[in-house]
């Protein structure tokens, strides 16, 4: 009982830490030289399913991505990222989750079990894919990589979201406590769309 109670202090310091900022991301002439005149619309990815899907599929499009997680106290975001995507999309945005266990193994099960939870649990319809490390080192996703040069910004913690324009470049880094109907969210949203 005292180590569940251990782990749940921990857990919430953690979280609380991660929603206060993002971790500054990696700079170096290599990751500029490799990701200069590439955005993430060059990029494929893998869908929850397993199949390749190309970012670029979504070309036009404003892209919010986020890194989701099922077991986490940001989980019911879930909720109004679902309702983010059905009130934009006839406007040209798709929210596009990806997957994360980074952060206090929050995201543990397969993709089957991820699929299942969000769909039955919160009724996501919008574009899932499968699980991803954001966290720089081995193993790193390429899309994260991608993001965190360009913006200088990597999730702290799960929920964190980017607002990606029209032309595939990042117009701005939300962390996990930025809520999907928040206005700060909304007026980059609302930006991306213009610009």
């Amino acid at each position: 009982m005292l180590s569940t109670i251990r782990h749940a202090v921990v857990t919430g310091a953690l979280m609380i830490a991660g929603a206060a900022c993002a971790v500054d991301a990696p700079q170096s002439p290599e990751l500029s030289a490799k990701w200069s005149g590439r955005t993430v619309l060059d990029l494929k990815v893998k869908d929850i399913d397993g199949k390749e899907v190309s970012l670029a599929d979504w070309k036009g499009k404003v892209l919010v991505i986020v890194n989701v997680a099922s077991r986490c106290g940001y989980t019911p975001q879930y909720e109004g990222l679902q309702k983010l995507a059905d009130s934009m999309k006839d406007k040209g945005v798709i929210v596009l989750g990806f997957p994360c266990n980074d952060f206090g193994g929050q995201e543990p099960g397969t993709e089957a079990q991820v699929k299942e939870f969000c769909s039955s649990k919160y009724g996501v319809s919008f574009p899932m894919f499968s699980k991803v490390q954001t966290k720089v080192g081995a193993g790193q996703s390429e899309l994260y990589e991608c993001l965190g040069t360009q913006t200088g910004k990597l999730p702290g913690w799960n929920f964190s979201k980017y607002v990606i324009g029209k032309d595939g470049k990042p117009v701005g880094f939300f962390g996990s406590s930025v809520k999907p109907d928040s206005k700060e969210l909304l007026d980059a949203i609302d930006s991306a769309l213009k610009g």
